[in-house]
């Protein structure tokens, strides 16, 4: 077992889901002691109460911690807008970055940083923590197996509340307003089923052409609905609609079709993967995948993160393919504004 290292967790009070990343970090064994930078002070009890003894400082800005402690790891969580000048600060510190999405406004912002990362030899990670989750993992074994042959097409949808819209609170953070989140449903929440269907493939998504709405109405200058059709470099076609629509809970899956068979991916159900392959023992019959939907979130992926960076193994997710994502998010945005299939500009991603 490597070294356990230090990892500085870089937020602020409107840090997305930094509960669930002191819990992940208080779990991660190869994280050795955890330092708070915190402006607002808003995380102090938090993470007193969550890391213990694992919490070895509370600061209020991050240049000193990074140059005088250098972690191995930081954690940065903050508003899309303000976060590239951290993960930037980060890595000229010699860190790896492990980074809350979307952490940009433009594309153009993430990848200098993904550039100066590869160049450090350094790891620049977004949270797509459903690459870990063990339904994906088997939907990915199965894919590249061949066990439903060539990849035809692929529909996907990831449709959460319309009710947190309605809120004053919501209205108001920075995931409602264009200039300082970069998007609305389709940057905060599409952009894990996007990634998730170019991981599961094994291919990018080359161009899109794309819509985008607020159908609901609020007074929020972000989308509420996106759709956009997919053109994969492998030659796979597919759709994505991403939206707030419902009045609680979600409604999402990834179905693929393949010359040998299908793949239905519900990660919200209790069973959450089936398959049909025309080959094999099981030919002709629907399959339903048995295993255990734990562990699953941002505990393991954390956990991954943290070990990726301790012994220099491969991470969850690369530069590049945080990169990819970022990119075809953006290129969708550009398709609805300009009413033009857009190419995607990206770095190749690590399949």
């Amino acid at each position: 077992m490597p070294d356990p290292i230090q990892v500085a967790l870089l937020t602020h009070g409107d840090g997305a889901h930094v509960g669930s990343y002191l819990s992940a970090l208080a779990a991660t064994d190869e994280c050795s002691s955890v330092i708070l930078v915190d402006p607002d002070g808003h995380w102090d009890a938090d993470a007193k109460r969550v890391l213990g003894a694992k919490l070895t400082r509370v600061e209020r800005t991050h240049r000193e911690v990074l140059a005088k402690e250098k972690p191995k790891l930081a954690l940065v969580t903050m508003e899309a807008k303000l976060a590239p000048p951290v993960i930037d600060a980060a890595l000229d510190a010699g860190c790896h970055v492990f980074a809350e999405k979307p952490s940009c406004i433009r594309a153009e912002d993430f990848q200098p940083l993904v550039e100066k990362a590869d160049r450090q030899h350094r790891y620049l990670m977004l949270a797509f923590a459903n690459r870990l989750n063990p339904e994906s993992i088997a939907a990915r074994r199965i894919i590249s197996s061949g066990k439903i042959g060539k990849l035809y097409g692929l529909e996907m949808h990831l449709v959460a509340d319309q009710t947190r819209l309605t809120r004053t609170s919501y209205q108001q953070a920075w995931f409602s307003k264009k200039e300082r989140g970069g998007g609305g449903h389709l940057i905060w929440l599409g952009i894990h089923w996007l990634d998730l269907a170019m991981h599961l493939t094994g291919s990018s998504i080359e161009s899109v052409a794309g819509f985008t709405a607020n159908v609901g109405g609020q007074p929020i200058d972000v989308e509420d609905s996106a759709t956009a059709a997919l053109k994969f470099d492998n030659g796979t076609l597919g759709t994505i609609t991403s939206g707030y629509y419902l009045d609680r809970g979600y409604h999402s899956h990834i179905k693929i079709w393949g010359s040998q068979g299908w793949l239905h991916l519900e990660p919200m159900k209790d069973q959450p993967l089936t398959w049909y392959s025309t080959t094999g023992p099981e030919a002709g019959q629907v399959q339903t995948w048995e295993g255990s939907k734990n562990p699953r979130g941002y505990t393991p992926f954390v956990q991954a993160a943290v070990k990726a960076c301790a012994e220099m193994s491969d991470p969850p997710v690369s530069s590049s393919d945080s990169l990819r994502a970022l990119s075809t998010v953006f290129a969708v945005y550009s398709s609805a504004e300009t009413g033009k299939t857009v190419k995607v500009s990206s770095q190749r991603g690590q399949a």
